[in-house]
């Protein structure tokens, strides 16, 4: 086991579609709390992808993201690796884990802090076939097998590779697809898996025409939902709004408190995820398989067009060990848990905030007695009238001063000794 640590920033969307889908449901007082399957019906064929470009907590950061993306991307993310030399630890494993709970929402208590402050999410990660992703030199990639080991410093020929990450959202503040809870009080869970359209040997890039379309860094993404069925297409080049648009009647839905069994093992039909609420007795499953509307985005440098291939997802490796690597991924590690930390900032001041805007330079950042003037970190804000339940109002991009919540002596129990 070792200690690792990425960075990545706020859950920002193709601009073009969260512009639309913004005015939209703010006009209509929709993403005022809870968004309803019903509510979301109207705009659910929208297209929508994830801008890693811009910044996201379901993307996975790339190594030299300046190169890629023509700036940094990054924020910090400690994370804690398995490393096992013994067949299947790379591609099948079981986690036991009790969901985070919350102070109350009312009143607010200072010296304590809720989860969507600590952390947007967390996940447990894996590295996944993907023969169409970085570094785009070979047309296979045979599934749980450590024959995809290479050696960079040997050969560039490594198998196309993505990363998977079994991401958990906290309740309670600004609700998807432009905030990251998808209720009230429960949390959710998604699997998501990022791909890089990039040749690092011939310098080339998947066209133009395509990367304006899903971008550079590309993510397939779905809830976990109670049968097992994706609630709208996962793969970027289709998916919707639906896609990111949580659907209370068929997502998997868990209180806090609440003990998982996260179950994770490869099938005919691609990589299988289950999770069973030993609580509540419910379950749910997500298969990264065509079916469910998972898929690659071709690599084509020279092409005009931006095409899904339907593709079932497989774990690499069989193993999880030092050389078990996604090459293009700042992290590069195989079988991984993360905590999405160094976030939130609150946004103080009596000037309006627009959501997923900026703070407002006359407003201030920063916990109560230890409040500066709002900078370029406080972006992706929302207004405490956006919360689903906490009333606070802050911004989740990158904490670059290192001086938000999740940097502060603040848990939600208010025990300031454990920090």
């Amino acid at each position: 086991m070792g200690i690792s640590s990425r960075s990545k920033v706020s859950t920002i969307f193709s601009l073009v579609a969260l512009t639309s889908i913004v005015t939209g449901l703010l006009m209509t007082g929709v993403m005022l709390g809870s968004v309803t399957h019903a509510q979301a019906a109207s705009v659910s064929s929208t297209p929508m992808h994830i801008n890693c470009s811009l910044g996201s907590t379901a993307c996975t950061e790339v190594h030299e993201s300046d190169e890629v993306f023509g700036h940094y991307v990054g924020h910090d993310e400690p994370s804690t690796l398995f490393y096992s030399n013994v067949p299947g630890s790379g591609n099948q494993m079981r986690y036991a884990l009790s969901l985070p709970k919350d102070p109350a929402p009312s009143p607010l208590v200072q010296g304590k802090s809720f989860n969507f402050q600590l952390q947007v999410a967390f996940w447990f990660g894996m590295a996944i076939c993907d023969t169409q992703s970085y570094p785009e030199l070979l047309s296979t990639c045979t599934p749980d097998s450590d024959k995809n080991i290479v050696d960079p410093a040997i050969s560039p020929n490594h198998p196309g590779t993505a990363f998977m990450e079994m991401q958990f959202y906290p309740p309670g503040w600004a609700p998807w697809p432009l905030g990251t809870s998808c209720d009230a009080t429960k949390w959710c869970a998604a699997l998501n898996i990022d791909s890089l359209g990039v040749n690092p040997v011939t310098g080339q890039n998947n066209n133009s025409t395509c990367a304006n379309t899903v971008g550079l860094e590309t993510v397939n993404f779905a809830f976990i939902t109670k049968n097992g069925k994706s609630q709208a297409p996962a793969n970027p080049v289709q998916s919707t709004a639906a896609t990111f648009t949580p659907n209370p009647t068929q997502d998997l839905f868990m209180n806090s408190g609440d003990k998982l069994a996260v179950t994770m093992h490869d099938t005919a039909n691609g990589l299988f995820i289950g999770i069973n609420d030993q609580s509540s007795g419910q379950s749910g499953s997500m298969t990264a398989s065509a079916a469910n509307g998972f898929g690659q985005v071709k690599f084509d440098p020279n092409g005009t067009t931006c095409q899904n291939i339907p593709y079932n997802f497989h774990p690499m490796y069989s193993t999880s060990s030092e050389k078990t690597r996604v090459p293009w991924a700042a992290h590069s590690y195989n079988i991984a848990f993360a905590d999405e930390t160094g976030h939130f900032d609150y946004c103080n001041g009596s000037s309006p905030i627009t959501a997923g805007g900026v703070c407002p330079t006359t407003n201030t950042e920063g916990i109560k007695g230890d409040q500066e003037s709002s900078d370029s970190d406080d972006s992706f804000c929302f207004p405490a009238s956006y919360s689903t339940l906490v009333q606070v109002s802050g911004c989740q991009g990158t904490n670059t001063g290192f001086d938000g919540v999740p940097y502060q002596p603040l848990w939600p129990d208010g025990n300031a000794s454990t920090f």
